[in-house]
């Protein structure tokens, strides 16, 4: 797939699946003998959460929630969509998603599970986490810990609502109307 918006290559399909395998050592060691229930984030961390279950050697449900946004927004307000098709209540809960880039919707949703569900443990999982985010109250274990902000696309994380499938992930090499590069704090069109 050649695209102008697709830059420079970040993580390798290889990478990604070695990184794969690094959280699902972690959580592997962590919940050993205990059963989980997964949320997955969706729509980014659907690739992300299927790679990762099949390495997990634990008992585990898989439920989804999706809270649109803006990814490196610290002001999402929108709904948090949760059906929620499992009892979470009293269980070990892993929220599943591709990045943490601002933080800023992984917090509400930490938040907003711990308030409504009362699960006996929450953590985070996540391929990647960058370095502008926010604290979140929940331990994570992600694989890479990025060093910088960039846009990124690709395994999970879009840009005008492609590239999701995208086995690599890049950086986003896209000018704005004005031929400008589009940086960290100019993120229209992330979805």
């Amino acid at each position: 797939m050649a695209n102008e918006d697709i830059g420079e290559l970040v993580f390798s399909s290889q990478q990604i699946s070695q990184g794969v395998s690094a959280v699902a050592k972690q959580l592997n060691q962590k919940y050993l003998g205990e059963s989980l229930v997964v949320i997955s984030v969706v729509p980014g961390g659907m690739l992300f959460t299927a790679d990762l279950v099949r390495q997990l050697d634990l008992d585990l449900a898989i439920d989804y929630i999706s809270c649109p946004h803006t990814p490196g927004s610290r002001n999402n307000d929108s709904n948090i969509e949760y059906q929620q098709n499992i009892n979470i209540e009293n269980q070990h809960v892993i929220v599943i998603d591709d990045a943490i880039e601002s933080g800023g919707t992984m917090q509400r949703l930490i938040a907003h599970l711990s308030k409504h569900y009362a699960p006996k443990s929450l953590a985070v999982a996540c391929l990647l986490v960058k370095p502008s985010r926010v604290t979140i109250t929940a331990e994570q274990h992600y694989a890479f810990e990025m060093d910088n902000d960039d846009l990124l696309v690709g395994y999970g994380l879009p840009w005008n609502n492609l590239y999701r499938n995208l086995p690599y992930i890049s950086k986003l090499n896209t000018l704005d109307k004005q031929g400008l590069a589009i940086s960290g704090d100019n993120q229209h069109g992330r979805n």
